[in-house]
């Protein structure tokens, strides 16, 4: 057995800090959090200083016991997770868990995983640091009893299964807040004047920095035009410069990676993950951008090797963010040397990105010389203004350009074009002008990264806890990451052209959304009921307090039960009060009156989501009284935006639109969509399909084409047991036996595959160790996601084809 025991979080990690080490070393992997406060109301003592109550979950029992065996062998044990907050709880509860001794236990922190880094950091031990363990205690006490008394309230209050946390609850607000105020945006015409001049590679475009609100006056100002003199009013020429982008910090990659690679950003933070433990860069949870000095130099001696020594410009960078936590790194590679990174497409295009950001940042300036030209009109008072640029020196732009936001995007045309040789005085030749109608636009809804930033600007969250709070909002409904369908808009476009102007009326789509986030009723519903009762847990400046006070914790500045006892106190009074006092919240908003009954239309949220309704239930208890009519809202409805037109639509569905087979056919819409329902079974209708508009002979072709691509799906079965199929899947031929669906092995094919074959299939993938928590050893063969029976296949077909002979 080695002398010493070194403890990680990931299998990934352990493999590559293994090579790095000599035999004395044994590297072995925790899987991540090995204990967490136990599931019920007890977990913490809140009269006696919020004591916690932990345990070992079932799936970490096995890895607990073999950690302890080699830890009892040892003469040293090393703690090697992560150098935040989290990983120094992780080291806390494998000391606790473990029974170590500070006398043979040594903590280590690195944010690189390289030979050099590791071998530091094993000089330069230290012990456990608990004010970062009370920092992440009080951050998972905190919000554990958050979740723990509010879910009840809002069961009871809103509906039943959901739940509320506390940085969670301030994005879900920020989404409902900014779909609120695009609902209430009210968009204004005006009409942009825009102008050619000269021909051929000397044209260029010129434009009127103040636009027109009416079509008369756009009109007026092409009139004047027609027999107008345009000349150079002025010219001014003057240096430019652009400078890089910081290096990244887990918010901005997020945001870089979401704006250029198209990454969610729980994918971003999953790929950097093993990036990081392949050794490939530094620890990707950071809101730093600072470089050390060896990077510095690494970085400089890769520009100048590659694109010269006038392309290097040393820079420091200071994190802003006064809420930053440990002193780590920006996110760098480890070896600037390596320009690109084997692995899937999806880490080598993240690894180029950090490496360009990170080579960016050690580069040059870039160099533009800008021209503004002011051009005359002789029969108007205003000038047109034209902007040229021209390129000097690339400098870092010769590696990377920042992408920005969608909300911050200046120009409707990109950036300057060059502007040919002109001097004062010139007389210019005008090619056209045209007056376009544009509308004003709202404030763009949040991506996941741009919701990322604001967070971190109002000082609410922080690296760690990004991703996961993303996911939770969505996973919990309250918020759904969609595409969305623009419609069809009219503007209109006068051009002056030959000493004429023609009017002419063009459509442009508009309001097109592409993976937006936008709240659901519920998620509105919840968000106002929590903002009318607990002020606190949704106010973004009291939130962002509460995560200084994590820091000064951290920092050792601040007593964490203190802290928690100052949040909790107030908050528990509100939990009892909102019980006692607060009515249902339904999101109730009544419509108007049903045109055919004269009933009261109204939509809200039910147990089983939002929908309208026709009539009341005052005389619920009269069996005679005529019920109420319901219908579902559809995906894209809203209870704060539905029209009584749209609600009285969703009543037309279930309809009956034919005959097929001496069976009826009925179209309806249900939680995946509209569909066809004929003889028990279903049949979706295709996206171009509108289910009102469905007439037999489609509601027949779409059947039969549904059959047809059964038929073709199935490539072989067999007489021994009708559940056992051969079928061909979206990634090609499997095996479908009973409710287990089998990987067929590269060497085998499927049109020869006998039952036999089938059957011990079946039953080497019971015998498989089955995937284990975030860092499983091994997941089962990858095949279609269907529930698995609990007993083994092979038994389950046998007695299912004994009983039928």
């Amino acid at each position: 057995m080695a002398k010493n025991l070194l403890i990680v979080e990931s299998p990934a990690k352990a493999k590559t800090i293994e090579g790095y080490l000599g035999k004395d070393f044994t590297v072995k992997s925790s899987y991540g959090h090995i204990r967490d406060l136990i599931k019920s109301e007890d977990a913490i003592d809140i009269s006696n200083n919020f004591q916690q109550k932990y345990e070992v979950p079932a799936d970490k029992k096995q890895v607990v016991s073999e950690l302890k065996k080699l830890a009892k062998e040892a003469e040293m044990v090393w703690l090697a997770s992560d150098e935040d907050r989290e990983g120094e709880a992780i080291s806390w509860h494998l000391f606790d868990t473990l029974d170590l001794k500070d006398a043979t236990t040594k903590r280590i922190v690195f944010h690189e995983i390289t030979k050099s880094a590791i071998e530091k950091a094993i000089q330069n031990p230290r012990k456990i640091d608990y004010n970062l363990v009370n920092a992440q205690q009080a951050r998972r006490v905190l919000d554990r009893l958050v979740g723990f008394e509010l879910s009840p309230v809002l069961w009871k209050k809103v509906k039943p299964s959901l739940s509320a946390g506390r940085v969670q609850s301030v994005a879900v607000r920020l989404i409902v807040d900014r779909e609120r105020e695009i609902n209430k945006f009210n968009s204004e015409a005006s009409f942009r004047i825009t102008a050619i001049f000269g021909k051929g590679r000397e044209a260029f475009k010129a434009e009127l920095p103040e636009r027109f609100g009416k079509q008369e006056e756009a009109e007026k100002f092409l009139t004047d035009c027609i027999n107008a003199v345009f000349s150079v009013k002025s010219l001014e020429t003057r240096p430019t410069k652009r400078s890089p982008a910081a290096p990244f910090t887990t918010s901005t990659l997020q945001q870089e990676a979401s704006r250029k690679l198209g990454f969610s950003v729980s994918r971003t933070m999953s790929v950097a993950q093993k990036l990081y433990e392949y050794g490939k860069i530094t620890y990707m949870r950071t809101d730093s951008v600072n470089l050390s000095d060896t990077a510095l130099q690494a970085a400089q001696k890769q520009i100048v090797s590659a694109y010269g020594e006038k392309y290097h410009q040393l820079r420091k960078y200071k994190t802003k963010s006064a809420g930053a936590q440990e002193a780590h790194e920006a996110i760098r590679p480890t070896f600037f040397e390596n320009h690109t990174t084997d692995g899937d497409p999806s880490e080598k295009r993240l690894y180029e990105l950090i490496w360009k950001r990170a080579i960016a940042s050690q580069m040059s300036e870039a160099q533009f010389e800008k021209t503004t030209a002011k051009i005359d009109i002789s029969t108007r008072s205003e000038n047109l203004v034209a902007n040229g640029e021209v390129m000097k020196f690339d400098g870092f732009l010769k590696v990377y350009l920042e992408s920005v936001d969608e909300d911050e995007e200046i120009s409707e045309d990109g950036e300057n074009a060059m502007l040919p040789p002109l001097t004062q005085g010139q007389l210019l030749a005008l090619r056209d002008m045209t007056a376009t109608e544009r509308f004003s636009r709202p404030a763009a809804r949040y991506t996941e990264a741009s919701l990322v930033k604001k967070l971190e600007e109002l000082g609410i969250g922080r690296p760690s806890t990004y991703a996961p709070t993303i996911s939770t909002i969505q996973n919990r409904g309250y918020v759904v990451k969609e595409d969305r369908e623009g419609k069809q808009r009219a503007y209109r476009v006068l051009t002056l052209s030959n000493n004429a102007i023609t009017k002419e009326t063009k459509t442009e789509n508009t309001g097109a959304e592409k993976a937006k986030l936008f709240p659901t009723d519920i998620g509105a519903v919840v968000n106002d009921f929590l903002v009318q009762h607990f002020k606190g847990i949704v106010d973004f400046n009291f939130t962002a307090s509460v995560e200084k006070q994590f820091d000064e914790i951290a920092q050792g500045l601040k007593e964490w039960t203190t802290m928690i006892r100052s949040f909790y106190t107030p908050f528990h009074n509100e939990v009892e009060s909102t019980i006692k006092t607060a009515d249902k919240a339904t999101g109730e908003r009544e419509l108007g009156t049903d045109p055919v009954s004269g009933k009261k239309v109204s939509v809200r949220i039910g147990r089983y989501g939002p929908f309208v309704q026709v009539g009341d239930n005052e005389n619920k208890d009269d069996a005679n009284s005529e019920k109420p009519l319901y219908a579902s809202l559809r995906a894209g409805q809203m209870i704060e935006t539905i029209t009584l037109e749209e609600a009285m639509e969703l009543f037309k569905l279930p309809k009956k639109v034919g005959v097929f087979e001496d069976k009826e056919m009925t179209v309806a819409i249900g939680k995946f969509g509209p569909y066809i329902r004929h003889n028990s079974a279903f049949y979706s209708l295709p996206k171009e399909v509108d289910p009102h508009d469905v007439s037999e002979s489609q509601a027949i072709e779409i059947i039969e084409a549904k059959r047809k691509r059964d038929i073709e799906r199935v490539i072989r079965t067999f007489d021994e047991n009708p559940d056992v199929k051969i079928l061909n899947g979206r990634w090609g031929p499997y095996v479908e036996f009973g409710k287990l669906n089998l990987k067929i092995p590269k060497d085998k094919d499927a049109q020869t595959l006998t039952y036999q074959d089938c059957v011990a299939l079946s039953e080497a993938a019971e015998k498989e160790p089955k995937k284990t928590g975030r860092f499983g050893k091994k997941a089962a063969a990858p095949a279609p996601k269907v529930a698995a029976s609990k007993k083994p296949a092979a038994k389950v077909a046998a007695k299912k084809t004994a009983k039928k002979k």
